[in-house]
């Protein structure tokens, strides 16, 4: 799970992040709030740790703006104001919760944990799937009753896959998950863990627990129903098998065609991101403006 804390106080982001990254987590750190503004619109986050007073745009602004932008991320509230007033105009501008410094760690890391579970469906403390489970308390992990040994990142991606058990994540949404900004490896470093996190698991009994799907990702392997329950369901129908079967096959389409065209549309990116620099520079030619007038188009017509 990836959290953005957004705190000016230096040593106090060095302690959160410290202890955040302590229980499995990846952190990103912005000292200001227009930095953090920029992070979250530039990666998606789990969960956001929002100090109310900030420089170049405040805390308050902040999640207003968020939540104009209708993210649903989760904000934690951070502050040294304890007044009633502070706190409803915090929850009021869209803040899920409200701690007020100084604060306890173990409280900050439990809040932090409901707010995770909140939308998973039936809040419990411990995440299952079939025979495995995975303790966000104690960071613990069983498969039928025995334990299981995980590095950070193996425990961090059990953990994304459990809490988003029907979703398909690509290599390049591990990464945005799984690992902060300044510590982004290339897509085969993904390749690696999870190898590594299949292995652990084979040597539970659990070895197909993760499947990958061909031309988009990973995710859990479907429980096996006649085994997960206890009373007869009736399966899809032929109907919905292949409708299912043409929704993969147009991801996996999707997916191709976005390989082919990455490059040619991030040169694009690029071109205009020029443009962008030269205007606010004041420096504003016509062929400047004919190039960007031109890739824009191109761009459009691509995406």
């Amino acid at each position: 799970m990836r959290i953005l804390v957004v705190e000016d106080d230096e040593q106090v982001a060095s302690t959160l992040t410290e202890a955040l990254v302590g229980l499995r987590y990846a952190v990103d750190v912005a000292h200001d709030g227009q930095d953090g503004w920029d992070l979250a619109e530039s990666f998606s986050y789990d969960l956001i740790l929002l100090d109310m007073m900030l420089p170049r745009l405040d805390g308050i602004s902040l999640c207003r703006k968020l939540r104009a932008k209708n993210s649903r991320v989760p904000i934690l509230m951070l502050t040294a104001r304890d007044t009633s007033p502070d706190k409803v105009m915090g929850l009021d501008a869209g803040a899920d919760d409200y701690v007020v410094k100084p604060f306890n760690l173990s409280e900050l890391s439990a809040r932090i944990r409901a707010l995770l579970r909140r939308g998973e469906g039936p809040v419990t403390p411990t995440l299952t799937w079939g025979g495995l489970e995975l303790n966000p308390t104690t960071c613990e992990v069983t498969y039928e009753g025995r334990p299981l040994h995980l590095s950070p990142k193996e425990y961090a991606l059990l953990e994304l896959f459990l809490r988003n058990a029907r979703r398909v994540f690509s290599r390049t949404a591990i990464l945005d998950h799984v690992w902060s900004y300044e510590d982004s490896p290339g897509e085969d470093t993904v390749k690696a863990h999870i190898k590594g996190l299949r292995q652990k698991l084979k040597t539970v009994g659990a070895a197909e627990l993760i499947e990958t799907v061909y031309g988009l990702g990973y995710r859990l392997k479907p429980l096996d129903v006649e085994k997960s329950e206890p009373t007869s369901v009736p399966g899809p129908s032929q109907a919905e098998k292949e409708a299912e079967t043409r929704k993969e096959q147009t991801r996996a389409t999707v997916a191709r065609a976005w390989e082919k065209a990455r490059d040619g549309v991030m040169r694009r990116v690029v071109v205009l991101e020029e443009a962008i620099a030269s205007l606010q520079q004041g420096i504003w030619e016509e062929a400047t403006r004919q190039q960007a007038e031109q890739e824009a188009h191109k761009l459009a017509g691509s995406v």
